[in-house]
C-alpha cells in the first residue's frame, strides 16, 4: 500500500502529514458501488424473470456484502495523522475513522522512543504522556521520520 509523507517547514514551525494514498475518494467509491449493483441487480433480474428466481437472492446478498466492504473502506479512507512542532508546543491531530484525537504537550519534554522493531509505532513521551504516531509509515520509512521528529524537537 503506498503511503502520502509530507514534511514541510516554515520559519521554526515542522509539519507533518501521514496517511494513506486512497485512490478513491468516499464520493468516488459511492458512485462506484452504484454502478455495480444497478449490473449486478439488472442481471438478477434478468434472470428471475427467465425463471431462474434464485438468482435474485445471492444477488442481494453479494451487494450487502460489496456495500459492508465499501462502506468499511469509505470510513477509514480519510485517516491521518497530522504533527506540529513549534518552539512552544507540540501537537499530534490523529483520525481514525469517526474519531479524532488531539494532543498537546510542550516540546521540551517530548522523548522519541522507536526501537526499530516490525510494525511497532513510533512513540513520543513526554512524562507520563505516550502519544503514539507513524501508523501510516513504513517500518523502511520510520527510521527517517524519527529523525525529523528529533530534529525538530531539539530546535525547540
Amino acid at each position: 500500500m503506498q503511503y502520502e509523507w509530507q514534511y514541510q517547514v516554515r520559519s521554526q514551525q515542522h509539519f507533518w502529514t501521514l496517511r494513506r494514498n486512497c485512490v478513491l475518494t468516499p464520493a468516488q467509491l459511492a458512485i462506484w458501488f452504484i454502478s455495480l449493483s444497478a449490473v449486478t441487480l439488472g442481471i438478477a433480474a434478468a434472470f428471475a424473470a427467465f425463471g431462474a428466481w434464485m438468482v435474485a437472492p445471492f444477488a442481494l446478498i453479494e451487494v450487502s456484502v460489496l456495500g459492508a466492504a465499501f462502506f468499511c473502506y469509505a470510513r477509514h479512507a480519510g485517516d491521518y495523522e497530522r504533527i506540529e512542532a513549534s518552539p512552544g508546543r507540540l501537537r499530534v491531530e490523529a483520525s481514525h475513522g469517526a474519531s479524532l484525537r488531539v494532543e498537546e504537550v510542550s516540546p521540551s519534554w517530548v522523548r522519541v522512543d522507536y526501537r526499530g522493531r516490525s510494525r511497532e509505532p513510533i512513540v513520543l513521551v513526554a512524562g507520563r504522556q505516550k502519544i503514539a504516531v507513524g501508523r501510516f509509515v513504513p517500518d523502511h520509512r520510520k527510521p527517517a521520520l524519527v529523525q525529523e521528529l528529533r530534529g525538530a524537537l531539539s530546535q525547540g
